[in-house]
């Protein structure tokens, strides 16, 4: 795994949480909860920047069952237009119980469901972003990320 700080990113239809991790690749860590607004992508594409992330994994919301709803074509799109706008790779990865792990955690660090709801979208962006590099550490990554394709520019 290449050296570099890397971004995980919970898309939410209200909120975005943000995880980054050190250079090592080690720790994950909450950054930032973001409002789900016109300026959600350049704030993250701004956090990206001031960190010097080398890579984005962008939590994929599939059903249980592995297929895509809404909120995966979403977050595919939310995905996408980070990448165009940072020119960082960005990888989607497999979500599905990213928030119930990240609550389970923290009502096992003793908070309570109402104490959780100003964390829990930076909480499921460490689990997006751990997954990935527990993932990436073992050589394995392609199996739970896929990279978002770049589009082509025909003019």
């Amino acid at each position: 795994m290449d050296r570099g700080v890397r971004l995980g990113v919970d898309v939410g239809t209200v909120r975005v949480g943000v995880a980054a991790c050190d250079p090592d690749g080690i720790m994950a860590f909450p950054v930032a909860t973001v409002a789900r607004d016109v300026a959600a992508i350049a704030s993250i594409a701004a956090l990206a920047a001031e960190r010097a992330a080398i890579e984005i994994f962008v939590g994929l919301p599939l059903h249980l069952s592995g297929e895509e709803g809404p909120s995966a074509v979403d977050a595919r799109a939310f995905a996408a237009q980070l990448e165009e706008r940072t020119g960082i790779p960005v990888r989607l990865v497999d979500e599905r119980m990213s928030t119930v792990s990240a609550s389970r955690n923290m009502r096992e660090a003793g908070r309570s469901a109402k104490s959780q709801r100003s964390s829990i979208d930076q909480a499921a962006a460490v689990v997006i972003l751990d997954t990935a590099l527990d993932a990436a550490r073992r050589g394995n990554l392609g199996t739970v990320a896929m990279k978002v394709a770049r589009e082509e520019n025909h003019d």
